[in-house]
């Protein structure tokens, strides 16, 4: 098929990382809020653009919102929407990818997998895989969360580091290129965006010691424009908030997404927390860690910085979504950005010059500060915590390094005025230690342990970004973490854990529809219309850190196992998967070539045919089961240290074929 483009304790995660029915309470009415939102109009439309939508973005436009102007499905016919296909992507790590939809094809991401699928049908049409070393370090699971598209291409970004551009039509790597070492502790695991023709990229490893940076790139060739790191060396603005050589191995993480303004021509991103954890190692604000930045994107100079959490001592971040929005102060329209930080409060910022507006508190408890500045944005940090950082004592602590908000993104609608928060409530028992700085290892300086295991719940909440009340709010036993999406049919869609993906009236939180995926959600859903009918999309797959750590047992029995649901409405109708032939992968360049083959080859096709092809496919044809040798890299020793120690379902080989032997198999496949 042709596609249409338009041109606990600390060692759960030690082991973690080196190793590389949700329970529903009504709807909450809370403070009814008085925001002013730009040229409000309300969710009810009757009826839906005929064009198609797609979705070209992460986070469905630059701006971050996540609203959708599509309103076919909505408050009044949400119920008949049902499953129009699923499918399965061959992964059990968990599933944080959004999809593309551009034309007819939707594009969806694994850890090491790019997949192509007919967005109405649901019929794969290419996967490409594109693994990674298995010495490669992360913080919080194997994860990819998307691609950008531009140009008639797809860029993502890999755990190990590379950038892998893919032909949209056939799945071929067109180039890629590495970005730094994985040897550094460095991994990347966010989708990169296009702003003013320069490809953007992130870093992640902040709680390896890692000094976070943002990187320009040629989206055509791969050249490297510019870098800039998240932390000054000596000398340069911000230095003087460091002590001694602690700035060399600070963090500040760079692994969310950022938004783009054209109008300003910048682009926002959010960094990570210093490291380690334990604020007696480094004393000072530490900048740029936990704070938002403004970066001109052909040249990544700094224009502003705002930093949420000086001294961040409890792993808050900064790095939660960037969304741009206009909002009515005092009278004023100004241009905003608005984020729900891990640290607990909600910010608005002016995002043409950074200036201060306003930090609420959006959960219950903020234990860590005694209160925000109303003029400067600066927290005053609770005695509690001074105390602590004093004496080395234990401390309990809110939010936790869950924060306030997880990874799953916010939306906001200029409809509404509200931003709607999967918001998280919960405590832990902080410790900080003096364990030294070892590379390759995680470096928080604590110890923790969660003394709510019981009691900790989610909210999904309709904030107001001016005064942090919720008009609404759904609570939730395990907190919802795959993000939220609204659309101009009255409606909020967010997964659970536990599998649910839900719809919810917009204006008043009440819950108009729910349906259990195969596996837990922690991935944003989004909507797109093709041939004038419109579809939900969620994927579904359990994993991430909250599900490896936080104890939850709400949450033991959800098998893992990833896949792609979509929904669209059935109108009373008989539900049946719409009919469509199997698809074959499109050829690729090369495949059908006949190469002489040396002695070695010769012996290596020998072996291969007697012990690998009945796995991977006869003549080094995979079917897609298992996997496609075709696709290995170029890279031998990886290859040798494969078979001699076994990996996955594979076992090892070392006792069956001599290291010569396994050579000449590597010297066929590559063939």
């Amino acid at each position: 098929m042709k596609s249409r483009h338009p041109t606990f304790a600390l060692a759960s995660i030690l082991s973690l990382c080196l190793l590389v029915a949700c329970s529903e309470e009504s709807p909450t009415n809370t403070t009814e809020t008085s925001i002013v939102a730009p040229e409000i109009v309300k969710d009810k439309v009757d009826t839906a653009p005929t064009a198609d939508s797609g979705v070209y973005y992460y986070g469905l436009t630059q701006d971050l919102n996540r609203s959708s102007d599509l309103a076919q499905i909505n408050t009044g016919n949400v119920k008949n929407l049902a499953p129009v296909w699923s499918l399965a992507l061959g992964e059990k790590i968990g599933l944080q990818t959004q999809p593309l939809v551009i034309g007819d094809v939707m594009y969806v991401t694994t850890h090491n997998s790019t997949h192509a699928i007919n967005a109405i049908s649901g019929r794969q049409i290419w996967k490409t895989l594109t693994d990674y070393p298995a010495g490669t370090v992360n913080c919080c699971g194997s994860a990819n969360r998307g691609l950008a598209y531009y140009k008639g291409k797809l860029y993502r970004a890999n755990l190990d580091n590379r950038i892998i551009v893919l032909d949209p039509d056939t799945g071929e790597i067109l180039w890629e290129k590495k970005v730094h070492d994985v040897e550094v502790d460095y991994s990347m695991t966010s989708t990169p965006i296009i702003a003013n023709d320069v490809l953007i990229t992130g870093m992640a490893g902040g709680d390896f010691g890692a000094r976070g940076l943002i990187d320009g790139w040629n989206p055509e060739t791969g050249e490297h424009l510019w870098r800039f790191h998240v932390i000054p060396k000596p000398g340069e603005p911000g230095s003087e908030t460091w002590e001694g050589d602690t700035w060399k191995l600070g963090g500040g993480g760079t692994w969310i997404t950022g938004s783009y303004d054209a109008e300003l021509d910048m682009i926002y991103w959010g960094t990570g927390n210093p490291a380690p954890w334990n604020a007696q190692n480094r004393p000072g604000d530490n900048l740029h860690t936990s704070s938002m930045l403004a970066l001109k994107p052909r040249t990544g100079e700094l224009v502003w910085h705002f930093q949420f959490t000086p001294n961040d001592s409890f792993d808050y971040d900064g790095n939660g979504e960037p969304v741009l929005t206009e909002l009515t102060i005092d009278g004023e329209l100004r241009k905003v950005l608005i984020q729900a930080n891990r640290n607990g409060f909600f910010y608005v910022l002016d995002r043409t010059n950074g200036e201060f507006i306003s930090a609420k508190a959006f959960v219950n408890q903020t234990l860590w500060t005694d209160g925000i500045d109303e003029k400067t944005g600066r927290p005053l940090r609770s005695e509690a915590v001074d105390n602590m950082l004093k004496t080395g004592q234990p401390i309990i602590m809110s939010p936790t390094a869950f924060g306030g908000k997880n990874v799953g993104p916010m939306s906001y609608s200029s409809r509404t005025g509200f931003a709607y928060v999967n918001a998280i409530e919960s405590e832990w028992l902080f410790t900080p230690t003096d364990v030294g700085y070892e590379q390759g290892l995680l470096w928080f300086g604590a110890n923790f342990e969660w003394t709510d295991v019981i009691n900790r719940k989610g909210e999904l909440k309709a904030i107001d970004p001016l005064t942090g009340k919720a008009k609404w709010s759904f609570a939730t036993t395990v907190p919802m973490n795959g993000g939220t999406l609204v659309t101009a049919g009255n409606l909020v869609f967010s997964g659970a854990q536990t599998g649910e993906l839900y719809a919810f009236n917009a204006d008043t939180g009440d819950k108009l529809w729910e349906y259990r995926t195969s596996s837990g959600i922690i991935a944003p859903p989004v909507t797109y219309q093709i041939d004038g009918k419109q579809y939900v999309a969620v994927g579904s797959g359990i994993g991430g850190l909250y599900a490896a750590v936080s104890g939850d047992l709400n949450i033991k029995n959800i098998n893992p196992g990833n896949s792609i649901w979509v929904f669209a409405l059935n109108e009373g109708s008989q539900v049946s998967t719409p009919q469509a032939a199997a698809l074959k992968p499109p050829a690729k360049a090369g495949e059908t070539k006949n190469k002489a083959m040396s002695a070695e080859v010769v012996a290596g096709k020998a072996l291969y045919d007697q012990s690998c092809a009945q796995c991977h496919g006869a003549n080094r044809i995979s079917s897609g089961t298992n996997y496609d040798l075709a696709q290995f890299p170029e890279d031998e020793q990886r290859f040798l240290t494969a078979l001699i120690d076994g990996k996955g379902s594979m076992p090892a080989w070392a006792n069956k074929y001599s290291r010569e032997e396994m050579s000449s198999i590597y010297a066929y496949i590559r063939h």
